[in-house]
């Protein structure tokens, strides 16, 4: 956030880049005595009129509505409205745990200090890693120049004229980063890193085993560190992880900061603490929280508790008082399996195709080395696309099968990507999920495509007919099964975005018939979301959208080395009990979520990602081979009576489609 946080947000006057929101970060160790004005300044005049501009003053709007919304739901407050809070805090303050101590710690300017480390002629010149389109880190000595990562290299050349760069070695990072890891695990086996450069420590036992206190173990493993590794470290001491983050950027560099485990000391520190220094408070938060309620600091966060409280969802409010308390997280997660795995690539926007889809082919590559690595295999890829304009759109297609190859993702994500040309592009990147273990049962179900069901069908049908038949009778029908030579299976597209309006069609399970059904897209957070289906039928191939009409394809044009892929996928029932719905018009009924009424296009987002969710979902618990009893009863509630069997009209037009196979079966 800006020097100017609180400064009108219609950026008008002669001092326009005072409400620029994205010119300026939160200040960073190293660049305390910088001119943040002038560099505010900077930032602004070289990114007026550019298509980044533009895009982060949509997103400023989004932010300006959000928060007239607030105001105006604030201004509608009574007494009764913000007399419940007192009890909210009161339970928070009983889970307050002393009894643990946490150590974070944090390399500094860890890129560029292993850069100068193995190239020591760079010392004491002004550094940045990275590139003339971003700049991922940079040493203390550009830092006084107002240069920061995550800043454009050219910004960061008009800001230091004498600025050297050197390109990014992620491997040489992570060979230092495992060095550091080794000595981390002396002191908590169960450590867990956010990062190459942080980790985050339950000293407790070795302070207790040992008899020292957490401030002795932060010099020794400080020490250490650099003795393995040549490298320096910042490291905080404090009663939780949330505390324990801030502490460690506080003496930054190679210093520490240690916090006693007592209340009074905790609630003192966080008395004056900004609010952006919190982890999960970030700049769109800060202004809601400044702008709405005049909330700057921690402590401001108790006196303004019961407007929170009647503003802001349940959790969200145990958040903020969390942190106006100094709360934090104090046992070690637990392992979680991962869930995904993903990377993406920036680079300077280009409508080139050859060269993007060398770009995508060196993704799959990458992506392909890393699921091996780790003996991981998925079924859902997902594209992420950034254009020129910084709109993102992501699309996803989900196997029929685990895949993890190189060849197999690159047939999915080429087709992906062709259905997006011609756009300029300026970031790209490959995202696996619905992750499997080489060791887990192989066997296990996945999604049966049409021609399968209908090959299953057919195939049971002939045993019917060669019962009791010799065995070349019953083996030599070739041509009576239906598409047994079909090499292509269909593709579905899962979470799928666009920038226009679109039509949206969905496989109704009632009826076996495609039911279009009108949805406008949306650009909210700079994330252009919506559901587009594209589907394809071995029997005629029939592809619907929003911008083309039916038409017969063949599958050798549409759909060719795509075997993995399919097409059977359900739109979930809207009388389902599970049902999202707007809770007093604003706050969704599944997660707590608010957005107003007049957010129209982000409120059916929102509503199509809960629908993405529980898709998922399903097909988990389908996959799995069994239901559990709550989705057994779901299920059973929500499924039609049985129809009538139809009967054939007088005039012979209309037959039952179970006697349509039958009687062409009889023929075969």
């Amino acid at each position: 956030m800006s020097s100017a946080a609180g400064a009108p947000s219609d950026g008008g006057g002669d001092r326009p880049w005072q409400s620029y929101h994205t010119a300026y970060t939160n200040g960073k160790a190293g660049m305390e005595g910088v001119d943040k004005e002038k560099v505010q300044k900077v930032i602004y005049e070289m990114s007026k009129g550019s298509k980044y501009f533009e895009n982060e003053q949509k997103k400023e709007a989004i932010t300006k509505q959000k928060i007239e919304h607030l105001r105006a739901q604030c201004a509608k407050l009574n007494d009764n409205d913000i007399s419940h809070f007192q009890k909210k805090i009161l339970e928070l303050e009983a889970s307050r745990d002393l009894s643990k101590i946490w150590l974070h710690t944090d390399m500094d300017a860890f890129y560029a200090a292993v850069e100068i480390l193995e190239n020591p002629s760079l010392k004491g010149k002004p550094l940045a890693v990275g590139s003339m389109s971003m700049i991922a880190t940079a040493s203390y000595e550009a830092r006084k120049f107002g240069v920061r990562a995550a800043m454009p290299g050219f910004i960061g050349c008009k800001l230091c004229p004498d600025l050297v760069f050197v390109r990014p070695n992620f491997e040489r990072y992570t060979h230092y980063s495992e060095l550091a890891r080794k000595v981390f695990q002396r002191y908590d086996p169960n450590f867990f890193a956010t990062s190459l450069d942080e980790a985050y420590l339950n000293i407790t036992e070795v302070c207790i085993e040992r008899g020292i206190t957490g401030e002795e173990v932060a010099s020794e493993l400080r020490g250490a560190i650099h003795q393995e590794t040549g490298l320096t470290c910042s490291v905080g001491v404090a009663p939780n992880r949330m505390i324990a983050k801030v502490c460690s950027d506080i003496n930054k560099p190679n210093g520490q900061f240690i916090l006693p485990n007592e209340r009074d000391a905790v609630t003192t520190f966080v008395s004056t603490l900004p609010i952006r220094k919190i982890g999960g408070i970030g700049k769109v938060t800060e202004q809601m929280l400044h702008q709405v309620l005049g909330i700057t600091t921690c402590q401001q966060m108790l006196q303004k508790a019961a407007f929170l409280c009647a503003l802001f969802s349940e959790g969200s409010t145990d958040f903020f008082l969390s942190v106006g308390l100094g709360l934090g997280g104090t046992e070690t997660p637990e392992h979680r399996l991962r869930k995904s795995m993903s990377c993406e690539r920036t680079f300077s926007a280009t409508n080139d195709y050859s060269l993007q889809f060398e770009k995508l082919d060196n993704l799959a590559e990458n992506l392909a080395d890393d699921l091996q690595k780790e003996c991981l295999k998925g079924r859902t890829l997902t594209l992420k696309l950034k254009t020129a304009a910084f709109e993102v759109r992501t699309r996803a297609a989900t196997a029929q099968s685990y895949i993890s190859s190189k060849e197999d993702i690159l047939i999915c994500a080429k087709k992906l990507l062709k259905a997006e040309l011609p756009l300029s592009l300026r970031l790209m990147g490959l995202r696996m999920s619905h992750l499997c273990g080489e060791k887990d049962d192989p066997t296990i179900p996945t999604q049966k495509t049409l021609d399968r069901f209908f090959r299953l069908s057919d195939n049971n049908s002939n045993v019917n007919r060669t019962n009791g038949a010799s065995s070349n009778d019953a083996s030599g029908g070739d041509d009576c099964n239906i598409g047994a030579t079909t090499k292509d299976e269909c593709l579905i597209h899962d979470a799928v975005t666009d920038i226009s309006s679109d039509q949206h069609t969905f496989f109704s399970n009632d009826e076996n018939i495609f039911v279009p059904e009108e949805r406008s897209s949306v650009n909210y957070d700079n994330e252009v979301v919506s559901s587009n289906l594209l589907t394809c039928d071995d029997l005629g191939g029939t592809k619907l959208d929003g911008n083309t009409s039916n038409s017969k394809v063949t599958q050798s044009e549409k759909f060719d080395d795509l075997s993995h892929f399919t097409s059977c996928k359900a739109s979930a029932s809207s009388s389902k009990p599970n049902q999202q719905f707007w809770v007093d018009g604003y706050i969704c009924s599944l997660c707590g979520f608010e957005l107003p009424p007049c957010f129209e296009e982000e409120r059916q987002e929102h509503s199509d990602f809960h629908l993405a969710e529980l898709l998922q979902q399903e097909e988990a618990l389908d996959s799995s081979g069994h239901l559990t009893k709550e989705r057994l009863a779901e299920r059973q509630s929500t499924t039609p009576t049985p129809k009538k069997k139809l009967k054939s009209s007088k005039e012979g037009k209309h037959i039952p489609i179970d006697s349509f196979f039958l009687k062409h079966n009889k023929k075969l």
